[in-house]
């Protein structure tokens, strides 16, 4: 699996994405050409999937972060099948996600403000298909994110 010198790469990267190939190999004492084929060995071996952007989306004027918890009408056997598609159309939609038990989906979104989100409630959401029940619940605060793995 992963040594000791593929963990050390992976929390470096992890503090420090932008890092160039260059420093980080001077930093873990490693040629930026050994450094090189260790990303490349991480990246085939799907340990590491790519690199992307991360956009605070509250410095682009969305205030609102709203979770909703959906219940299909599970009667129909194309609910999900149905359903997930049409909610990843809506540009909204950060996030999806499946559950077993009560509650069948959760659907993260953003909204720039209250209007907007009853807005996109309104003309978006409620169109969703196969909706049983709907419960939203507005987010307050992120006590904790973190987003890096204990490695």
């Amino acid at each position: 699996m992963l040594d000791d010198l593929d963990r050390r790469i992976l929390r470096n990267l992890q503090a420090d994405p932008a890092r160039s190939i260059p420093d980080l190999a001077d930093h873990l004492g490693l040629t930026a050409s050994r450094l090189s084929r260790r990303l490349e060995k991480l990246r085939e071996g799907g340990v590491l999937r790519g690199s992307r952007a991360v956009i605070d989306w509250q410095a682009l004027g969305y205030a609102v972060e709203v979770s909703l918890r959906v219940t299909l009408d599970k009667t129909n056997p194309r609910a999900f099948d149905e359903f997930i598609p049409a909610a990843r159309q809506i540009p909204e939609v950060l996030e999806i996600q499946t559950f077993l038990g009560q509650v069948d989906v959760r659907l993260s979104l953003i909204a720039r403000d209250m209007r907007h989100y009853q807005s996109i409630y309104r003309e978006k959401i409620l169109y969703l298909p196969h909706m049983a029940d709907i419960e939203a619940l507005t987010h307050v605060a992120r006590i904790k994110a973190n987003k890096g793995l204990p490695i």
